[in-house]
């Protein structure tokens, strides 16, 4: 049930302000109305995360654990009991699954016990459960939600483990370039003291080697100051907004990131779909497992064609990032009624692509730092050396 902050007036007029739990505003207005209250106003009461929410593969651990103790004909307080109980448990989850605890036993069911406790659940996996308690297969689903997470959190650590090689680069370009000209030029200064012109790139790079030398604490300054403006600059809604939409107009990255996003929301809806939800449900909590503001904000279009009647496939083709794989996949699945098989199918095939599309990426990025490293050097190199073979040449000429 969902907690109202209402306005409403008694028979007498006058005016009477609370709260009210209810199953909807039309509930509430049925409660209210039982005491001779008439509501004018009302509006869900948004309730604070507890904390930060629980990372894939944990809640891939609870729901794995609740649809093996269910199916083993365990009551639902017994089996999380026996969750709360596991050692391995961190102490901040301990604490979360005891408050689900608690709130069950007061015969609340688990999928509101679960949206009590904030943003700590995924909302997708709430629905799921609330969808699974009226059709009675909690533990299909809490096997199916365990499975998902589980790829989830094995797609994230690809992605992050394939950075790596490409982040070890960029530190080591750092550190060599910040030794190169924080110390080894440095060592060339007396010898081109004694030179009475040097090439353009010499004094280029004898600058930015002093610079780096004398005034390093205001690059890191700067650096910090950069960073935060960054991070401020990007949580402005509009700035993430035409952020985002260049993710997927870039050349190349582009691609790789549309088929991220289309695996993404294709195994959401897949999941959903096949649990029963209504086509409207699965696409708008799909639309919030993207991660790409401009992507989720086509999706109002998407919900209003399909609810004027338009195929699901005709509303996704006019969705601006996603690749055609899943609009063809969709299209099959709609003509021979196999809409089901034919999105999980689809959420497969894409998965596979990409992580495909990751290495791809990351292939990428490897030879660019290499390149970028390469041409940093090979700039310092010839500024160094391009002043001494000239020094030499006037010497040679000298003594002629």
């Amino acid at each position: 049930m969902t907690t109202y902050k209402y306005i409403a007036r008694n028979d007498k007029g006058k005016k009477i302000t609370g709260k009210l739990q209810a199953n909807d505003d039309i509930d509430l207005q049925a409660r209210l109305k039982n005491e001779n209250i008439y509501l004018e106003s009302a509006e869900e009461v948004v309730k604070k995360s507890m904390g930060k929410k629980i990372r894939a593969d944990r809640v891939a651990d609870f729901a794995r654990n609740l649809g093996k103790l269910i199916g083993a004909g365990v009551s639902l307080v017994r089996a999380l009991r026996i969750i709360c109980d596991d050692e391995t448990l961190r102490q901040k989850e301990r604490n979360l699954y005891e408050n689900v605890l608690k709130q069950v036993r007061t015969g609340i069911s688990l999928s509101e016990a679960m949206t009590m406790q904030g943003m700590a659940f995924p909302s997708m996996m709430i629905n799921m459960f609330k969808s699974a308690e009226a059709s009675g297969t909690l533990e299909a689903t809490a096997n199916q939600m365990a499975e998902y997470y589980a790829k989830e959190y094995k797609l994230y650590k690809k992605i992050k483990s394939s950075m790596t090689y490409p982040k070890i680069l960029g530190v080591l370009m750092v550190v060599v370039l910040a030794i190169i000209m924080g110390y080894v030029v440095p060592q060339f200064e007396d010898l081109f003291a004694q030179m009475e012109s040097l090439p353009a790139t010499t004094e280029i790079l004898l600058g930015l080697s002093n610079f780096i030398a004398n005034k390093w604490y205001l690059i890191i300054l700067f650096g910090v100051i950069g960073f935060i403006l960054f991070k401020l600059l990007f949580s402005v809604p509009s700035i993430k907004y035409l952020k985002d939409k260049m993710k997927i107009k870039f050349p190349k990255l582009g691609k790789l990131q549309k088929i991220i996003y289309t695996a993404r929301f294709s195994r959401t809806l897949a999941s959903l779909y096949n649990a029963g939800l209504p086509i409207i449900s699965c696409i708008t909590i799909a639309r919030d497992t993207i991660g790409n503001r401009y992507l989720e904000a086509q999706f109002d279009t998407v919900i209003k064609d399909i609810q004027a009647g338009q195929n699901l496939s005709d509303a996704l083709a006019k969705v601006d990032g996603f690749v055609k794989k899943l609009v063809s996949s969709v299209v099959v699945g709609e003509e021979t009624g196999t809409l089901d098989d034919m999105l999980n199918s689809a959420a497969d095939q894409l998965e596979y692509d990409s992580e495909m599309a990751v290495q791809s990426m990351v292939s990428m990025l490897e030879p660019l730092i290499i390149v970028v490293l390469a041409f940093t050097v090979g700039f310092i190199i010839i500024s160094v050396i391009q002043p001494i073979y000239g020094s030499y040449d006037a010497i040679a000429n000298s003594t002629k």
